[in-house]
């Protein structure tokens, strides 16, 4: 019969909606715990953890993206669970009806005489939105629903989830659990009509006993397991993450098989020695037992152990044996322990000797194994964990991981996989984890909540430091003034604390995590203090950080801003009444074309004491596939789902895109958090290893010297080993380059020293190159600004209507427009290059951070200036000279918006000359003159159009990826060659993109060679060049990367002058002062000149004489 309390609690006709009270959000769940394995002995555990460590960088080849997603997710819950006699998985296909509404619900559904003949099929684990079922909706702030709490909407999608299962015949006898590892965003659950259970928080299991419920292994009966999933809940108000609303059962559902007494729970904890020698370890253990004996009575019947085992054998071993994992420490019960107050478990302690320590750059792990045997020496239950031995500790104004201070290079990393959204495989874990490695990184934090229980094993095998995050975020009260927060209610304290708890109680024993966080963006107030106050008694071991109320609170341990200044992080580093370290939660928010500047935080960084690094924001662009009308699959965002209220495309600020294809800053990423850092000051190169664990015994150093772009010499650096926080000196001339430096005759010498792994490591191949510096050396001479070298070669000159056509014999042909005042219809042995003129450019496809900043971002300012719809007019045209060798014009342009009416409307004053040489060279002398009352611009340049068949680039300057005057430091100097189509950088939003710095020529040819060169001349600084199929235009016109549409001809253009990128945030306009372009006068000139196969770039380039 059912109670009058689970009459009240369950969904019913009586008015109640526990999803609507926020202060019950479980209902008998059992008490949150570490994963439970449920082995059957010491061996079985071992082996287990043999095939579970046997990951390695050859697993993330596998990672899937596509639609293969969906079956490799139920792979990877089965794979999971693989070795486990006692668990089993439920993952598959169940029986699934979607409800508008709760009220819409099908009668008694969860009844075990239910027809669910014409339901649909749904894969669990699985979001449901990603299957066809409802929309996702994605906002970064607002609620998707009206912000009344506790209250949802009534319309509120509930998914109906019916599955069957039977007991085996080996489980006879035992108690049987039934866990959900994460259910969005609150459910009940039945057994065979029976309930068993309601739970909330979206991110951590959820466990009920069913013993009593379940036809027994031999009764022939199959078993129903129904389940009604809210998409909305009191416990929503608390999720509201910068990430996309999913629903359902996006973890695995398991079975777990217990004896009747049990391991429910342990804690492991260790207490290095002064000189790290040793290890003092304790593990804190619950027993389950159902006749609530006394712990006295459970030791006469019961034996607890515990042993800790080594695994540095089975990495590279054929098999598993025994005898690849020694026993390294036995733990025995203490059966008198300290009293501490609350605690009724059993206290197992040990010594480890001269333990091996883990870090992020040597992640040695150990396993414990537990094991509770009956009187006669039989197993009745095993439990294990993988663990580490390292010590998190407290400095003045420093983190301190095994005594030193770890610089944190982090990012943060949200749970995302385009096809199946928060469900997780493997391999994808795999492959994240991989790609952090290559490029340097070696911290993630949860943002913003507990992620997969695998996910920590595998930053335990890799190395990786972590902060774990409570699943607590209400960023949408914060434009809610007039409502209560959360932060300071009583009414919700107790599920607050409930999440922080079952966090800690979940992942306590992972070696990974150094501090846990309390959430993020959910204001602050008294129940802060509360949940930092039972997680500092829980687990002193560990830090505590909080970025709400100013991220300085006494809730945090560590000072923890988001996108803070360069100028002000170090005004508290600097602020010696600040004794905590500084760590950026999030900082340099990778929006589309982002991260300028990431470099000077790391020039701060690793310069100022009290600044101990950051989390990039965010890992991974959070777009979900969607095919299109058309057909074609592309990156969907904020709207795309006909969802409301939506914020566009803010998810997408990842360093890779979906399918974990770097973004072109992740490169700048990895350069500023390369471990080897080389320089060049005062005559002496300096090798500094910044590891604080690691010598550079396992690296190869190598040389490369450039001379004008080319290649000298290169070979390998034989250099000492250089220990932890340690540096090597050298005098630059007695390094092996030397000759090469002295025997050129080149303008610029730059010398590149790689450090490269020597042997494959999990993570990473042999051969992987970890750092890498370039480094100018000093001139042998003084760079002469350059001229034409002059030449006897004639031309003719005729005019032809509005056109003087300027040629020489059958080489080259030049039309010029006076009426327009332009260079058009350019050729070059009858092939034509060019039919558009060559106009200045001020204007750039606006960035995501162009747009940031409502009325006054850059981009809105832009627009009010109509900078984005300026037409240039010719003022006046004349001709300076003509002569058989050369011919100088003039041109004045007036550019104006399309809607100005006059002279004095005029945004630009320009004034150009070109001289044309008999050699085909064009010398352009531009002098720019803005409207002082214009904002900084996006560009000073030119622009103009080329054939499509000069799709050959070829540039000498910094590449050979994308980079731009604040986003540069890891690109090389070098001469790179791309296909026109390569340069282009598919953002999933379009705008600005491509870019290649500091430019000094580049050319344009045909298949034949053919085409069009371009340089710097004189004293005129480098340039940003740009070439693309898409024009500025389209650029700015398309939402999508599949929306845009290819021009006639490829529009190129070459910068004077180009804006910083920006990335200290996207919501301001925050690019800083340097990299900005008042609306003041500049002058440069450029060289264009027609090109044939047999002619260099570079002996172009170095063709000139001085005046």
């Amino acid at each position: 019969m059912v109670s009058l309390a689970t009459q009240m609690i369950l969904p019913s006709e009586n008015g109640y909606r526990v999803w609507e009270d926020q202060t019950l959000f479980k209902w008998r769940k059992r008490d949150p715990h570490v994963t439970l394995r449920c082995h059957e002995s010491v061996q079985g555990a071992l082996r287990y953890w043999y095939q579970r460590n046997n990951v390695d960088l050859t697993v993330s080849k596998s990672a899937v993206w596509n639609d293969d997603a969906v079956q490799a997710a139920l792979d990877s819950a089965a794979f999971w669970v693989d070795g486990l006699p006692f668990v089993k998985s439920l993952s598959g296909y169940w029986k699934f009806f979607l409800a508008p509404k709760p009220a819409n619900v099908p009668d008694k559904f969860y009844d075990a005489a239910f027809s669910d003949s014409d339901w649909n099929a749904l894969q669990v684990p699985s979001n449901w939105q990603c299957h066809g079922f409802d929309r996702p909706i994605y906002t970064n702030v607002v609620y998707p629903f009206p912000n009344d709490p506790p209250y949802v909407p009534e319309d509120n999608p509930t998914g109906c989830y019916r599955t069957y299962f039977q007991i085996p015949k080996e489980w006879k006898d035992r108690r049987i659990l039934l866990h959900f590892e994460a259910v969005d965003s609150a459910f009940f659950a039945w057994i065979n009509g029976n309930p068993v259970g309601y739970s909330q928080d979206s991110r951590l299991p959820a466990e009920f006993e069913i013993s009593d419920y379940c036809y027994p292994w031999d009764s022939g009966k199959q078993n129903v397991l129904a389940v009604q999933v809210f998409r909305w809940s009191d416990g929503s108000y608390l999720e509201d993450q910068d990430h996309w609303w999913l629903s359902g059962i996006h973890r695995d559902v398991l079975l777990l098989a217990k004896p009747k007494v049990f391991i429910a729970d342990y804690f492991f904890k260790s207490k290095l020695a002064d000189d790290f020698s040793y290890a003092d370890i304790q593990v804190e253990v619950k027993i389950d037992n159902m006749q609530e004996s006394s712990k006295d009575l459970v030791l006469s019947n019961f034996i607890i152990e515990a042993a800790i085992f080594d695994t540095k054998n089975w990495y590279n071993s054929e098999g598993f044996s025994c005898e690849l994992s020694p026993k390294v420490a036995n733990l025995k019960l203490n059966p008198s322990p300290s009293p501490t107050l609350g605690f009724h478990g059993y206290l197992l302690e040990g010594k480890l000797d001269s333990p091996n320590l883990w870090s992020a750059e040597q992640p040695n792990v150990y396993i414990l194994v537990l094991t509770l045997k009956d009187t006669s020496g039989k197993v009745l239950d095993s439990e294990s964990s993988i663990v580490g031995i390292r010590q998190v500790s407290k400095a003045f104004k420093q983190l301190l991981v095994n005594g030193h201070p770890v610089v944190i290079k982090g990012v943060n990393r949200h749970e995302h996989h385009p096809r199946v959204g928060k469900t997780n495989i493997e391999a994808c874990m795999v492959k994240d984890l991989i790609m952090m490695k290559e490029y340097n990184i070696n911290a993630v934090r949860n943002s913003h909540y507990p992620q997969h229980p695998r996910w920590y094993e595998l930053c335990d095998l890799f190395g990786m430091y972590m902060i774990d995050e409570a699943n607590i975020e209400t960023h949408g009260f914060d434009l809610s003034g007039h409502l209560k927060h959360p932060a300071k209610e009583p009414s919700w304290a107790a599920a607050m604390l409930d999440r922080v708890v079952g966090m800690v109680e979940r992942d306590k024993n992972h070696t990974c995590i150094i501090s846990w966080s309390l959430g993020n963006e959910a204001g602050y107030g008294p129940n802060h203090s509360a949940m930092a106050g039972w997680i500092r008694e829980k687990d002193p071991s560990r830090l505590v950080h909080y970025e709400g109320g100013g991220s300085r609170t006494s809730s945090t341990d560590i000072v923890c801003p988001m996108y803070m200044r360069v100028w002000d992080i170090i005004k508290i580093a600097l602020d010696q009444n600040e004794s905590r370290p500084l760590i950026l939660c999030e900082y340099q928010h990778a929006m589309g074309n982002s991260n300028g500047n990431i470099d000077e935080y790391w020039e701060a960084i690793d310069n100022t004491f009290g600044l101990q690094g950051g989390f990039i924001w965010d890992w991974v662009d959070q777009g979900l596939l969607k095919l299109g009308s058309d057909g074609i699959k592309r990156w969907a965002y904020g709207g795309d789902f006909g969802d409301q209220p939506n914020d566009l495309n803010f998810c997408l600020n990842g360093l890779i895109w979906p399918d974990r294809t770097p973004h072109p800053a992740l490169h700048e990423v990895k350069h500023c958090y390369q471990p080897i850092k080389v320089s060049l000051t005062d005559g002496m190169i300096k090798v500094a290893n910044t590891y604080f664990f690691n010598t550079t015994e396992e690296l190869e150093f190598s040389w490369t010297i450039h001379g004008d772009g080319l290649e000298l010499g290169s070979g390998t650096l034989s250099i000492p080993v250089i220990k932890p926080q340690n540096s090597f000196e050298m005098e630059w001339k007695s390094g092996p380059w030397f000759s090469f430096w002295n025997d050129s005759n080149a303008g610029e010498l730059f010398l590149t020293i790689n450090a490269k792994l020597l042997n494959l490591t999990r993570s990473l191949e042999a051969g992987h190159l970890l750092s890498s510096t370039q480094i100018p050396l000093p001139a042998k001479g003084q760079i002469i600004p350059q001229a034409i070298k002059k030449t006897d070669t004639s031309i003719t000159c005729e005019t032809v209507g509005d056109f003087i056509k300027i040629s020489q014999k059958d080489s080259w042909e030049l039309m010029v427009n006076v009426r327009k005042g332009t260079i058009e219809g350019w050729k070059i042995q009858g092939v034509l290059l060019m039919n558009e003129a060559i106009l200045p450019c001020f204007w750039r496809a606006p960035t995501d951070n162009d747009k940031g900043g409502g009325d006054s971002s850059y981009f809105s300012r832009w627009k009010a200036a109509q900078l984005d719809n300026v037409e240039f007019l010719v003022e006046s045209c004349s001709v300076k000279s003509i002569t058989d060798k050369s011919v100088e014009i003039e041109f004045i342009y007036l550019g104006s918006s399309a809607s100005g009416s006059s002279k004095s409307d005029a945004l630009f004053k320009v004034n150009v000359t070109y001289l044309i040489y008999g050699s085909g060279d064009i010398i352009t002398n531009w002098f720019v003159e803005p409207n002082s009352d214009l904002p900084p611009l996006p560009r000073v340049g030119i622009e103009f159009h080329i054939e499509k068949t000069l799709d050959r680039v070829e540039w000498y300057g910094k590449g050979p990826f994308e980079c731009y005057p604040d986003r540069k430091a890891a690109a090389h100097v070098a001469i790179y060659e791309h296909n026109v189509g390569d340069m282009h950088v598919p953002y999933i939003v379009p705008g600005e993109n491509g870019g290649r710095t500091d430019v000094r020529w580049v050319t344009f040819r045909n298949k034949d060679g053919v085409g069009i060169y371009a340089s710097t001349y004189g004293s005129s600084s480098l340039m940003q060049m740009n070439a693309s199929y898409y024009t500025t235009g389209e650029l700015h016109r398309a939402t999508h990367e599949e929306d845009l549409i290819k021009g006639q001809n490829i529009e190129v253009h070459l910068d004077h002058k180009h804006m910083g990128l920006g990335g200290d945030d996207s919501w301001t306009p925050c690019v800083h002062d340097k990299f900005l372009i008042p609306p003041a006068q500049y002058s440069f000139s450029l060289r264009l000149c027609p090109i044939t196969a047999s002619t260099s770039g570079l002996n172009i380039y170095k063709d000139q004489l001085p005046c």
